[in-house]
């Protein structure tokens, strides 16, 4: 738990950084509140999706569902955000 939690913590500044130097500084303030408001929202939507599938299909295979829909969109990204794969440092991201 304390390895997924860092790698989290890590994956969230990343994200946090490149949103502030690839966004222009007049839509920056926009942007971040949008940001927020799916950061926000996503933790009580990923709950209600889990218990969803979990009460119709069980716990095992909702887990594994949601697994497979994960690495989906994480494919998808991929193809649809080349760009943003292609990020080896901050500097990449202006």
């Amino acid at each position: 738990m304390f390895v997924a939690g860092a790698a989290d913590m890590i994956s969230v500044y990343v994200r946090m950084t490149l949103i502030q130097l690839a966004t222009p500084d007049e839509m920056r303030g926009r942007v971040n509140a949008v940001n927020m408001l799916f950061i926000g929202s996503s933790n009580e939507l990923g709950e209600f999706r889990a218990g969803s599938m979990a009460a119709w299909f069980g716990a095992v295979p909702a887990a594994i569902i949601g697994g497979v829909g994960t690495l989906a969109v994480v494919g998808a990204w991929i193809r649809l955000f080349p760009t943003l794969r292609r990020v080896d440092r901050f500097d990449d991201a202006r």
